[in-house]
């Protein structure tokens, strides 16, 4: 015959603490830096998809993004959107790569 009594709020709180404590320090003290290696593995591809983005590719993604918003606008039904998304596709291909390529590339 098994006896329960209730357990206050702040002791179950506690005990909800504890389960997670124990784990968390496993976690920490198994922990190690991460370093990026002087893998090469993907250079040409990068290098290729950069190119492609910083040249003609963006500037079609761009055309055809402004193209599409076009037709909206010009099938009656305005939204800011139309306007904003070409011109954020435009920044993010023309700025976007070399933000991107430069925050991976970085020593942290």
């Amino acid at each position: 015959m098994t006896i329960k009594t209730a357990v206050p709020p702040q002791a179950a709180r506690r005990i909800q603490r504890r389960d997670y404590i124990l784990p968390a320090l496993v976690a920490l003290a198994g922990a190690s830096a991460a370093i990026a290696g002087a893998d090469t593995t993907f250079d040409p591809a990068l290098t290729q998809f950069t190119n492609f983005l910083e040249g003609s590719g963006g500037k079609i993604i761009t055309v055809l993004s402004l193209a599409g918003g076009l037709i909206g606008l010009a099938s009656g039904r305005f939204s800011l959107g139309q306007v904003a998304v070409p011109v954020g596709v435009g920044i993010g291909v023309g700025t976007g790569v070399p933000i991107v390529t430069s925050v991976v590339t970085a020593v942290i």
